[in-house]
């Protein structure tokens, strides 16, 4: 049962797609092209394995730049994800370059051929209440402590670059027999259940669309999800309404902070946080507490402070500034001629004979 969806303004699309892209570089540039003229803003990452993006905009320039991305014959079954927001969750837009879409760092893993069994969400409950399936968590620790499903398998990992490593030392083909996995989105799950299946897993299942579709279609009162999901946008976390949730992100080392968090000694806003204090210098203090400071005045003055606005800003001042200084030479430079050679350029510019 699909829940109503939020009706603010500005549409959040996360998509991917695992294609054979070998000119990914070459479409750089015409996809950045593409999101500025539409005023869409997000991440973009293209690699020879296909592509990986979450962006933010109005609806009719998300769905032009959707269906530009569809336009591909590769990428025409992009897989797509929406929730909405009252104030765009991004600061700017980039598309990025990469080895991979989602890092794993397993060369010749293909998920077009060998990714596990997709459930859809509405099936979700009954597989992972089979006592014999394992339910494994693929995120990482921080995103686990926040929520996960019951029972869920945390692989304590601090990037999914360690997942093999887990896998290899936890899991065991002979062992467990049925895998379920599931992650944000979908994606890291389309590549580690890929892998478990070339390392000889037999039946391997994952989330589709992954927690977010699931937080989407169930109901809360048949949910078997506990707590927050992390998001990787200025949101931080949504809750199963997928509204904005209750944690903030510390703007030194980047980690979602709790209520509990927020009310250590440890925290300062935007200087440190209970999970980067013993890591910050003198040095990163001041530099920190000084972007604080930049931070405040900005919003006294009803500026922005960060992202394409304020580069936007930044640069409309620095034209004004130019323009000045060039008006400003111009007046010295007239200031230093004789009258009569001041009178005669006057009346060329207005067009006497």
């Amino acid at each position: 049962m699909s829940q109503t969806r939020n009706s603010g303004a500005i549409v959040i699309s996360t998509f991917y797609q695992f294609a054979s892209l070998p000119d990914f570089r070459s479409l750089r540039e015409p996809l950045r092209e593409r999101l500025f003229r539409h005023a869409v803003r997000g991440t973009v990452l293209l690699a020879a394995e296909g592509i990986n993006g979450s962006i933010a905009g109005a609806r009719q320039d998300i769905d032009a730049v959707l269906g530009w991305i569809r336009s591909d014959s590769r990428l025409c079954e992009l897989r797509t994800r929406e929730s909405f927001s009252e104030e765009n969750p991004f600061h700017r837009t980039r598309v990025k370059l990469k080895r991979e879409i989602v890092t794993m760092g397993v060369p010749d893993i293909d998920p077009r051929q060998l990714a596990g069994t997709y459930v859809p969400p509405e099936r979700w409950n009954e597989l992972i209440d089979d006592p014999e399936v394992l339910v494994v968590d693929t995120r990482n620790r921080y995103e686990v402590a926040i929520g996960s499903f019951a029972n869920a398998v945390n692989p304590e990992t601090g990037s999914f670059r360690e997942f093999p490593d887990f896998a290899r030392q936890q899991l065991e083909p002979h062992k467990q027999r049925k895998i379920a996995m599931f992650c944000t989105g979908g994606i890291r799950c389309e590549k580690s259940t890929a892998w478990l299946k070339q390392q000889g897993f037999g039946e391997v299942y994952h989330l589709q669309g992954g927690i977010l579709n699931y937080l989407e279609n169930v109901a809360p009162e048949d949910s078997r999800w506990s707590g927050e999901c992390f998001v990787f946008d200025n949101r931080v976390t949504v809750n199963h309404r997928l509204e904005p949730g209750a944690y903030e992100q510390c703007h030194a080392c980047r980690m979602p902070l709790s209520g509990d968090d927020r009310q250590s000694p440890h925290y300062e806003p935007g200087v440190s946080c209970p999970h980067c204090h013993e890591q910050r210098t003198e040095d990163s203090a001041s530099r920190f507490a000084e972007r604080r400071r930049q931070i405040e005045l900005a919003r006294q003055r009803g500026e922005p402070h960060i992202g394409q606005e304020m580069a936007e800003l930044m640069r409309d001042r620095k034209q004004a500034k130019l323009r000045f200084k060039n008006e400003q030479r111009a007046f010295e430079h007239c200031g230093s001629l004789s009258p009569s050679v001041v009178r005669t350029t006057d009346e060329r510019a207005s067009g006497a004979d």
